[in-house]
């Protein structure tokens, strides 16, 4: 497994890129705020954007206290708290 960080040309990044053998197997974004309209959507756009560079569908944001799912652009994203994801709940 590698991981990378994303950046396209507008600036818009991904925080980890999780790469094995020749497929990305998950981009994850990692935010503190997510209840933050503006911060929400730089977040999800740049998952999104990386996503369709990518072609990857194993989209997560890793966030302090916040749970759930929503899709953009036809794009499933899964919220997860840090603390669950570390410990694989």
């Amino acid at each position: 497994m590698e991981i990378f960080y994303w950046q396209d040309y507008k600036k818009r990044e991904v925080d980890f890129v999780i790469k094995q053998g020749k497929n990305i197997n998950m981009l994850i974004q990692a935010c503190t705020d997510i209840d933050d309209f503006k911060t929400k959507e730089r977040e999800v756009t740049s998952l999104v954007k990386a996503a369709q560079e990518l072609d990857c569908e194993n989209l997560v944001v890793l966030t302090l206290d916040y749970d759930g799912e929503e899709k953009s652009k036809g794009k499933k994203i899964v919220y997860k708290s840090l603390w669950k994801w570390l410990i694989g709940a």
